[in-house]
């Protein structure tokens, strides 16, 4: 028992590399897991203190037991022999693949990374970059909503900042949820993103058609999981950026998830519509690009990025400007999805098409979407300007909501930001510099369909 062996040095090192291993996942990581679940456990029970949606179960679940009650779901079990029969392959390697898909969406929500972390520099950033104002906005409509019901944000998607703005305008109705596309599954934004409560989606696939079914009913039951069990989340039925400033037809597929797998019998689905604007969208011009070559893929060069950033930040500490302007969210009337149900034919299209108008009423007018518009029209000095601004006022239906600034302060403010990012030319006479029309017509899109009566608008430029 005591006679001493001779092993080689590398065998050695295995050994204890291999003991330290085992050590650690039988003793350490447990009681270290349990160490960060008892944190976790008490910041959840501080943040609900102040919530007006407290976080749901389903959402605090651990990843693992999430995954696991999605891809042993029966309606996914069914996808999964279906696509085995399709494929030819045997049920076991159809089931890695659907448990490879629900690793792939299911995020690792952290309370302590939403809360902490998160929450704080979506503050930061939306208030660094732009002047955060809050259009339309009734309490008493969102007092008025169910507590139990889950609630969910429909916006209109003008920008990648859409996802930090409305995180922080909305940090103190509860922690969101939001879809994700492929952009972002690049680490370590993805861990981020998962620890935040995002899910990531595959808008475009090249699977084959079994293998897209298996992956939707995988989606599709994530979704509904999710909203059965009250999670708030933000949905873009868009689903990507508008390339012309314009809201573009919906998508209907996350919609139609909820939809289709909605009981009004049983927990109530409230959709929040949400309109956002901007003075200045950050990826404005790979956008306009993108619509005039006809190919959505675009990615910013990362050293343009950087030297855009760079061109800010010393712009800031020159003093040369402050924020890119207002950024602007405005808030519409609730849609309870079983009322809608009651009084509607309650399809995904009719509730679509439903959700998207009541986003268009409350479209924020900002200064360079005003100014934009009166340009393209023909104005050529700031007092024609101020003056089309505001004959565009008084054509506006009564649902929507006119600007608190003047006509001549939106004038000012607008022209500023044109000016300084060489849009309109220096000078009395108001000359677009050659090429940016289209930046204007991009901004002047945003707000176009406030004015819908052309008759009407063509009487007033006849008489002007």
């Amino acid at each position: 028992m005591m006679t001493p062996i001779a092993i080689p040095l590398w065998l050695l090192i295995l050994v204890l590399l291999f003991a330290a291993v085992t050590f650690a996942s039988h003793f350490l990581f447990p009681s270290v897991r349990w160490f960060f679940r008892r944190r976790a456990e008490r910041v959840v029970a501080r943040v609900n203190l102040r919530l007006q949606k407290p976080i749901e179960p389903f959402k605090l679940a651990r990843r693992y037991d999430t995954i696991q009650r999605l891809v042993y779901d029966p309606e996914v079990i069914v996808a999964i022999n279906e696509y085995a029969q399709t494929e030819g392959v045997r049920e076991d390697v159809a089931f890695e693949k659907a448990h490879h898909y629900a690793r792939e969406i299911v995020p690792s929500f952290s309370a302590t990374a939403y809360f902490s972390f998160g929450m704080r520099v979506a503050k930061w950033l939306s208030r660094f970059l732009y002047r955060v104002r809050i259009g339309q906005f009734d309490r008493a409509k969102y007092d008025a909503i169910d507590k139990d019901a889950t609630i969910i944000f429909v916006m209109n998607h003008r920008s990648n900042m859409d996802y930090v703005l409305v995180t922080y305008l909305v940090s103190r109705a509860g922690a969101l949820s939001y879809a994700v596309g492929e952009w972002a599954r690049v680490w370590p934004l993805s861990t981020m993103i998962k620890m935040m409560g995002g899910y990531f989606i595959r808008r475009r696939s090249r699977r084959k058609p079994s293998a897209r079914g298996l992956y939707r009913k995988v989606l599709a039951r994530y979704v509904q999981m999710a909203t059965a069990g009250g999670v708030t989340q933000a949905v873009f039925p868009e689903g990507g950026l508008s390339l012309n400033g314009a809201m573009s037809d919906p998508r209907l597929g996350i919609l139609s998830y909820i939809i289709d797998d909605f009981d009004p019998s049983g927990r109530n689905v409230v959709f929040v519509p949400v309109a956002l604007n901007y003075d200045r969208v950050l990826e404005d011009r790979f956008l306009i690009k993108a619509d005039q070559s006809g190919v959505r893929r675009f990615r910013p060069p990362l050293f343009t990025v950087l030297g855009g950033v760079a061109g800010y930040l010393w712009a800031r500490l020159r003093g040369k400007m402050t924020t890119f302007g207002t950024a602007n969210v405005s808030f519409g009337h609730p849609l309870s999805l079983r009322d809608f149900v009651e009084s509607h034919d309650g399809s995904t299209k009719s509730v679509g098409q439903e959700l998207m108008v009541r986003i268009a009423d409350v479209i924020p007018l900002l200064p360079v979407p005003l100014v934009s518009r009166a340009v393209l029209a023909g104005a050529n000095s700031e007092d024609t300007i101020a003056a089309h601004i505001q004959q565009d006022l008084k054509l506006l239906p009564a649902t929507v909501a006119a600007p608190r600034r003047t006509p001549e302060q939106m004038t000012t403010a607008g022209m500023a930001n044109l000016r300084r990012r060489g849009i309109i030319a220096k000078g009395d006479i108001i000359a677009v510099v050659d090429g940016e029309t289209p930046v204007l017509a991009y901004y002047a899109n945003s707000i176009a369909h406030h004015f819908p009566v052309p008759k009407r608008r063509q009487k007033f430029l006849q008489e002007s």
